[in-house]
């Protein structure tokens, strides 16, 4: 059971993640807005969010073996350079440490995404690392039918 409900609550507030939501839907690929999405969910241990998204992705047209391997993108050969250099951005952004996000992690995704493409890839990693602190703050779980 959901501790409060953000929306009902917090109307603009809620509005205003879901205008950012909103913003990455129109601007970022959405192949990978889906794996960006799944593995900072996975890193959040954001149940919801893992189930919601990767359903979300299947009914895409992804592949459920690529959406298993984002626990272990890096130990398979399924994804691309612009989606491993995502998923590397996702997982320094997600993780974020005392130094930030590491340059190495930086270049190389400035290497295969425009600058454009770069901010809207940031925007929504922030977004959906919002969306999970805000599901796990309010431990909104996941519907169980099918």
């Amino acid at each position: 059971m959901s501790r409060i409900d953000l929306e009902a609550v917090a109307p603009e507030a809620y509005r205003a993640v879901a205008g950012l939501e909103r913003y990455t839907r129109a601007n970022l690929d959405h192949t990978v807005l889906h794996l960006v999405k799944l593995r900072a969910s996975m890193l959040n241990s954001c149940g919801f969010c893992v189930d919601m998204h990767s359903r979300d992705a299947l009914a895409a047209g992804e592949s459920s073996r690529r959406l298993f391997a984002v626990a272990a993108w890096r130990e398979t050969p399924f994804f691309d350079e612009r989606e491993r250099t995502a998923l590397a951005l996702t997982d320094a952004l997600t993780r974020l440490g005392e130094h930030g996000v590491p340059d190495e992690v930086w270049d190389d995704a400035a290497k295969v995404w425009s600058e454009k493409e770069l901010a809207d890839l940031t925007v929504a990693i922030a977004t959906i690392n919002v969306w999970n602190r805000i599901v796990a703050a309010t431990r909104h779980q996941p519907p169980t039918d099918g």
